[in-house]
């Protein structure tokens, strides 16, 4: 995280994610990127601190009446990932998992460090964020087990097909439009289809489809476990964010 913290803006977005700011501005309340995989909660109040992020926003300019910013992430926090490969994700010996949009890679170099996952493939659209994960399992020396695929998900048919697990964290809403979501999502549930395999989402699969028009029969392609989100016992439990991870298995 530290690497990638001196590679990448305070908001680890690049020009090349229009859409993403885009969608980011037009939100009816103020929100901000913040990557929870680069920053966490103490790292935060540091750059508070020293004025170079904020938590707040003045609701009338030059006054004293400010409100709490939205945080938005995509990427999982330590805590959300170590909560992922040990207690939410069975042991991956043999598996293959595949994450879909990788972004900076924190679902694959926790798996390499938190699972004996076989292999760990990144699919990410976005080049800038290819080159940085690259140099990161290279410098790292996760080449064995980890490959990172530049490419559209919609082009990865086989990929799908001989995932264990795949994980999707916040991954279209920010960067497709309504209609490329659509085509994304029933290209994954045709594709993702191998029984016992496993599916994670962030937020839940009812949530994603909903405001999307699609053809999906949730209860014929997957089942939703139960998670038990007092596992974590760790002092940086943060629940709501730990209860915004979903597991389904494909029937």
């Amino acid at each position: 995280a530290e690497d990638l913290r001196n590679h990448l803006p305070i908001e680890a977005m690049f020009n090349s994610e229009r859409q993403a700011v885009q969608k980011i501005h037009q939100h009816p309340l103020p929100m901000i990127h913040v990557d929870a995989f680069l920053y966490d909660d103490d790292f935060v109040d540091s750059l508070c601190e020293e004025g170079k992020m904020s938590r707040s926003y003045c609701t009338e300019c030059g006054s004293y009446k400010t409100a709490s910013l939205e945080f938005i992430s995509h990427s999982f926090s330590l805590m959300e990932l170590k909560f992922l490969y040990q207690h939410v994700l069975p042991d991956l010996t043999g598996k293959v998992v595949v994450d879909v949009g990788s972004r900076l890679g924190a679902v694959l170099f926790a798996g390499y460090l938190y699972s004996s996952a076989s292999q760990l493939y990144g699919v990410e659209m976005n080049a800038e964020f290819c080159q940085l994960q690259e140099m990161m399992v290279t410098k790292y020396q996760f080449i064995d087990r980890i490959k990172v695929v530049h490419a559209d998900i919609c082009t990865q048919a086989s990929l799908l097909q001989k995932a264990d697990v795949v994980v999707m964290n916040n991954v279209f809403e920010y960067f497709l439009n309504r209609q490329e979501q659509a085509r994304a999502w029933e290209f994954i549930a045709c594709n993702v289809r191998k029984r016992g395999s496993l599916l994670v989402t962030v937020p839940s699969l009812k949530e994603s489809l909903s405001k999307l028009q699609v053809n999906i029969q949730l209860s014929q392609w997957v089942e939703e476990m139960q998670l038990n989100y007092d596992v974590y016992m760790e002092k940086d439990a943060d629940r709501e964010a730990l209860e915004q991870i979903h597991l389904y298995k494909i029937l």
